[in-house]
C-alpha cells in the first residue's frame, strides 16, 4: 500500500495528483474529530464521504470515482484492502461507488437497441476488436435493451473518432452502427458525415464521469464488467451469477 505523507507529493519520483470535483459531505457526528483532522493535514482535498475502514484508527475516504484510507497521524494511503478470507474491500467499495454513478447516467444521450427487460450500458470503441465481440454477443440476444455510448480511443484507433460521428449522423444509427463494427469501413475513407462533434463529447462526458478508461464497458443491470469477458456477461444476463 503506498502512503502519502502531507508536503511528500512525490512518490518513487512520480508526483500524486488528485483531482476531485465532488464536495465533502458532512461526516457522522463519531468522525467528527478525525474529519476535522483530515481537513487540517489536507485543506485542498475535498471528498464525499468518509467513514471508519475494517481497520482500527484508519478511515475510508471516498472521492470521486476513487477508495482510499487515511490515518488522523496525517497519513493518506493508497492501495487495496484485502480481508482475510481474500476479498478485496476497495474494489467492492469503488464498485459501489461507480455502481450508485451508473444510476445516474442520462439513458437518453446513448443509442438505444432493443427493448429487452435486461439492461446493457456499453461505452464501446468501434475499432475495438473486444468492443466487436461483445457487440456480435449482444446483438444475438433478444432479452436485452442496450444503451450504447461511444468513447474512441484516438491514441490506438485513429479512425474511431470519425467512425463513431458517422453512426451517430445516421438516420438509422443501429444499422450503421452494424456496418462499422462488421469491418465494411475498416481501411476506406471515413464516410461523409453530419458533425457529431457535441453529441460524442457528451457520450465522452458520461464515460469520464463513471470512471472509464478503456473499452469495452459494461454495467449489466448495475454490475459492471470490464473487457470481453463473455462468460461472465452470459453469466449475469442468464442470472446465474450472484452479485455482490
Amino acid at each position: 500500500m503506498r502512503i502519502l505523507k502531507r508536503k511528500k507529493p512525490k512518490i518513487g519520483g512520480l508526483i500524486l495528483v488528485v483531482i476531485i470535483t465532488a464536495g465533502f459531505a458532512a461526516a457522522k457526528e463519531d468522525f467528527k474529530t478525525e474529519t476535522d483532522n483530515l481537513k487540517k493535514n489536507f485543506p485542498n482535498l475535498r471528498v464525499d464521504s468518509v467513514k471508519e475502514s475494517p481497520i482500527k484508527g484508519l478511515y475510508e475516504i471516498v472521492a470521486g470515482n476513487q477508495v482510499f484510507y487515511f490515518s488522523p497521524d496525517g497519513y493518506l494511503m493508497f492501495g487495496e484492502l484485502w480481508s482475510k478470507d481474500g476479498k478485496n474491500l476497495t474494489a467492492e467499495m469503488r464498485e459501489k461507488v461507480l455502481s450508485e454513478k451508473v444510476k445516474s447516467i442520462p439513458l437518453d444521450k446513448a443509442l438505444k437497441i432493443g427493448s429487452g427487460p435486461r439492461q446493457v450500458i456499453e461505452f464501446t470503441d468501434p475499432d475495438c476488436p473486444y468492443c466487436r465481440k461483445v457487440d456480435e454477443f449482444l446483438a444475438k440476444r433478444t432479452d436485452v435493451t442496450r444503451y450504447v455510448f461511444f468513447f474512441p480511443l484516438r491514441q490506438i484507433h485513429p479512425d474511431a473518432e470519425k467512425k463513431a460521428r458517422y453512426i451517430l449522423s445516421q438516420k438509422d444509427r443501429e444499422k450503421a452502427l452494424r456496418e462499422v463494427v462488421s469491418g465494411a469501413l475498416d481501411g476506406k475513407p471515413a464516410p461523409e458525415s453530419v458533425h457529431q462533434d457535441a453529441v460524442l463529447e457528451e457520450m465522452e462526458q458520461v464515460a469520464k464521469s463513471v470512471g472509464v478508461r478503456g473499452t469495452p464497458a459494461l454495467w449489466i443491470d448495475g454490475t459492471a464488467v470490464n473487457g470481453a469477458d463473455i462468460p461472465r456477461i452470459t453469466a449475469l444476463l442468464d442470472g446465474k451469477e450472484v452479485k455482490q
